[in-house]
Order: C-alpha cells, then structure tokens, then sequence
C-alpha cells in the first residue's frame, strides 16, 4: 500500500527511507515546494497526491499550521488515512480533522507528535479506554533537555549550549519554540486530548528556560538540586491543568538520569499505577519510526474520541514552593523561607504559591523591565 509524504525535510526523509523496507506498505509521492522536483517521486501538487487512487494513506510531517491544515483536510475528504508528527496542527485543528476522518471511515493519529520515538501518545490512548488517567506529563521536550543537561554537566552558559543543539539539529535556527516551552505545552495538550476527551486551548501557564543562566545552575547545584523542564497535566472538575515550568529535583531523583535529547514519558492510572516510558525525543529517525508505527495502527483504536471538546485550563489548585532569582528590588514581592543575597540579585525559596500566582508575578515583573528565573521545587 502506497504512503504519500507531505515534506522532505529531517523527518520527512527518515519516513521515505523506512517506508522502503516497511512490510506491507511502500513509498509514494513525495510533496515538496515548486521548483523543488529533483526526483521522479517529487510532486509540488497535494491534488495530485488526492486524486492518486494507489495512495491508501498520507504521512503529514511539514510542520506548521497552514497550508499542512489544508493538505490533510484534502486528504481526508479524499478518504486517505493520515498520520502526522505536527503537534502544532492538532493542538489547534484536531478536534476537527479527527470529526472529518469519522466522517470519511479513515484514521486520523499523531503519536509522532509527542515523545519522538517514545510511544507515549499511543500507550495512553489504550490505557484511558480502561482505566482513569490521574495525572500525565513529564519530560517532553529534548531540545531544553539536552541544553539543561549540558549546563548542569558541563558547566557551560545559555547561549554555548543553544548554539551547540542548533549544531546537532537538536534545536531550530529559531529555536523559540522549544526554549519558550511552546513545544512541551502543545505535547500536553494533545495528551490532555487523548487523556480525558478535554483539549485545553486558553487558561495556560507556560515558562520555558531562555531566563536560566549559568549563575543560577551554579547556586541550585549548591543545594544538591537539579533542573529540568516539566509538563503537568491532569484532571481539574470538569476541565483539566495544563502547565509547563522548569523544576528543580534532588540530584536521586529519576528525572536527573535523564540526559542528552531524551524524554521522560509518564502517566498514572487509578488501577495500574504510575507508567514511565523514556527513549529519544528528538531527530530524523525516533520520530520517523513513530509515524510508521501510526501507519500500522490504521483502522484501530482512534486518538481523539468523539467526546472531546475544547476547554480552558485551571491550574488554580496546583501548589509549589518555588526557587527564585530576581533583583533585590522585586525580592519583597515574595515571601521567601529562606534566602540569600548576591549583590543587587536575591535567591530564595518561596512559601507555598499557586502555579496561576507564580506565572502572574513573573510575567509582571518582565513587564516593568525586570529579570527573573524561577523554578518549581519538587
């Protein structure tokens, strides 16, 4: 059975390579921008790829909202199964191109979205059918934890280990999305999504890690702590939270043995407990062997139920004490329970404070031109 591919970038090439040796299904048309044709299987019209009766199924790995949007709704209606990498086209137009493919009896999956190569979509889907899902989340981003992990390990500042993943192709030449932690908030929605038939859209709380810098390693690396980038999702009433923040651990915690561009998957269910699945988050053949193994759920389970509905976020019950570094000027909006001065910056450790109150009082100290790193204390 005939795979088209939309995109013939990192990942896009892995999947036609794994397609070649796939039992079962083979490469075809290949997508591409005009003038970019080298290559017999190189097309630069999705109407082509739509009207191919020998294509039983679409691989979407652009990225991007528009026009992948477009292309995978024409690919539905055409009644071709689609699986896609594209966290950003389904955390904002899932919900209706999984509507359309019920319509048209095809699949519509997107493992590949979240994880890279860890199969964490897919293994959630299966356990919420049968057991309530009580909380998700963890590592999913591998860009920040490969640039955290070499902070922390080698000592080095911000913009050496930023340029050192670009290098690697572990982060993008504009690699806002991955450090702002737009990329881990769209994994845990789409989780959310698959979790609880509930698509957090609005309401978020989402800090990334561009305000860390090699000071503040230093001083948390003091205390016996260690820093990574933390997802957080699970069930709230009739909604669910949704955040992203960095959080410091002692150095025996699992998430510590979680080095270079790997993730750290998990979820607990009421009757299995907790599940943690880890392996490559990142790179051209992780996240090709997830869109493969999505072709060979075709015709199974869906991802998103028909239930699912768009909701906004409450993260007003999520609690921590948290690890502050601001300008002594800022220090008495907190109250800290223990504290140390370093000239004109204040470090401390803040009384209970809700993930809301927390992210409110960052985001207003940036906006009267302030700095500030903070991270949640496990």
């Amino acid at each position: 059975m005939k795979v088209a591919v939309l995109g013939f970038g990192t990942v896009g090439v892995g999947v036609y390579e794994m397609l070649e040796n796939a039992p079962g299904f083979e490469p075809g048309p290949v997508l591409v921008r005009p003038g970019k044709e080298d290559r017999p299987f190189k097309v630069s019209s999705m109407e082509q790829i739509a009207n191919d009766p020998e294509v039983f199924a679409v691989a979407e790995v652009m990225g991007g909202i528009e026009p992948a949007n477009s292309y995978v709704s024409m690919a539905l209606a055409a009644g071709k199964h689609v699986v896609t990498s594209n966290k950003a086209l389904v955390a904002a137009h899932g919900i209706e191109l999984a509507a359309l493919a019920r319509e048209k009896g095809v699949s519509f999956l997107f493992s590949a979205a979240c994880g890279g190569g860890v199969p964490f979509l897919h293994n959630l889907a299966i356990a919420s059918e049968s057991d309530a899902i009580l909380s998700l989340g963890g590592i999913l981003n591998g860009t920040t934890n490969f640039m955290l992990d070499a902070m922390q390990s080698e000592g080095k500042d911000y913009g050496d280990v930023l340029r050192q993943a670009q290098a690697l192709g572990y982060a993008e030449a504009d690699p806002t999305a991955d450090v702002s932690g737009l990329d881990a908030l769209r994994k845990i929605m789409l989780a959310c999504a698959v979790a609880y038939d509930k698509l957090p859209v609005e309401g978020f709380c989402s800090e990334g890690i561009e305000s860390i810098t090699a000071g503040d390693v230093a001083h948390f690396r003091s205390l016996g702590l260690s820093c990574r980038l933390i997802t957080s999702g699970g069930p709230a009433g009739d909604s669910v939270y949704a955040y992203v923040e960095p959080v410091l651990f002692p150095a025996s915690a699992p998430e510590c043995s979680v080095l270079k561009n790997f993730n750290m998957a998990k979820y607990c269910g009421q009757n299995a407990g907790s599940i943690v699945l880890m392996g490559q988050g990142a790179g051209r053949y992780p996240t090709a062997s997830a869109v493969v193994r999505d072709l060979y759920g075709l015709g199974g389970m869906p991802m998103l139920r028909p239930a699912c509905r768009k909701v906004a976020a409450d993260n007003s019950g999520c609690v921590h004490d948290y690890y502050v570094r601001c300008a002594k000027a800022d220090a008495a909006r907190f109250s800290f329970r223990e504290r140390w001065e370093d000239g004109d910056l204040v470090r401390g450790l803040t009384e209970a404070l809700s993930v809301p109150a927390m992210h409110a009082l960052a985001g207003q100290i940036r906006k009267e031109g302030g700095g500030i790193f903070f991270a949640a204390v496990e």
